[in-house]
């Protein structure tokens, strides 16, 4: 997909932003994770306070049973996260399998790529830990190009930033209303001779409609994008979820869960539960690295509201 057409100065904007994030991948391990990621996280936890009242709240919400000494204990470690993750998103300016292999372990991933081969099949991921590495297995798998499904920004240049940072040689990014169209339209040859492995970020809060279905989700009733069910079934696309582990800064490790075989019948919204589930889990293993400063609760069940 071809960049929006920007404007003289967005596109000194953009050279600037880009040029600036490549010259930052540059630097050594130990400035950017250490230097420039403990500025970061004072400038956000003790200056700034980014949204901390959301994130407090959200916290409060999630996990009534905890303390406020626990809960303060997340939060503080949640703005390390924030700030990490943002060390790792502009490192990424600079990348390739090599960089890849030491950012990202994947488990069993060769058993993975025998139960994948020769046919495409769907991520469903979440916004916990550095998220963008997500589609970086696409580095370790040549017989599959990753299709990131995204919710374009509103800021152009911000978008034309993030679309050089997605898209590669092992990976291409698609705006979410036009997810199904892509696919209907590149799955007879493919992309690049390769297979496909969507990727959806399902934990995202969906626009409320009137048959929108409700999870029981960290303690509050939620709504999910249920995209990524909608096309398996039609598509008859096995599903898997996508653990992170994080193992040290700016670097994780991943795992990919079967979810639907492609075949199972299923109840309806049972796909979308099974990830729920799997997500919540994880969530409450590690709940500082999730992104607690989204307005994820801002829609209420009708029922609640009244």
């Amino acid at each position: 997909m071809k960049e929006a057409k920007l404007t003289v100065l967005q596109r000194i904007g953009l050279a600037c932003l880009w040029h600036g994030a490549r010259l930052f991948a540059l630097l050594p391990y130990w400035f950017k994770y250490y230097a420039v990621e403990n500025l970061l996280y004072f400038l956000l936890f003790r200056c700034i306070r980014y949204r901390r009242r959301v994130v407090t709240t959200n916290l409060r919400n999630s996990f009534p049973e905890k303390s406020e000494a626990e809960l303060r204990t997340i939060r503080r470690r949640f703005y390390r996260t924030l700030a990490e993750m943002i060390v790792d998103t502009i490192d990424l300016a600079r990348i390739d399998e090599r960089k890849v292999r030491r950012l990202l372990e994947i488990d069993d991933y060769e058993g993975h790529a025998r139960a994948t081969q020769g046919r495409d099949w769907i991520a469903m991921m979440a916004h916990f830990g550095c998220w963008e590495y997500c589609s970086y297995w696409g580095f370790y798998d040549p017989s599959h190009k990753v299709v990131a499904v995204y919710h374009p920004l509103r800021s152009p240049v911000m978008e034309a930033f993030y679309r050089r940072l997605r898209n590669n040689e092992a990976a291409v990014t698609v705006a979410m209303k036009e997810c199904l169209r892509f696919y209907l339209r590149h799955r007879e040859q493919g992309l690049d001779g390769r297979r496909m492995g969507l990727g959806l970020i399902a934990d995202q809060n969906p626009p409320l409609r009137p048959d929108s279905r409700w999870f029981r989700f960290l303690n509050q009733d939620t709504i999910f994008f249920d995209g990524g069910e909608k096309l398996a079934l039609r598509c008859g696309l096995p599903v898997y979820f996508v653990r992170m582990e994080r193992l040290r800064r700016g670097r994780y490790r991943m795992s990919f869960e079967l979810i639907y075989d492609g075949e199972e019948q299923v109840a309806p919204y049972e796909i979308t539960e099974r990830y729920v589930r799997r997500l919540e889990s994880m969530i409450r293993e590690r709940p500082e690295l999730w992104i607690w400063s989204h307005r994820r609760w801002k829609r209420k069940r009708p029922h609640a509201a009244r």
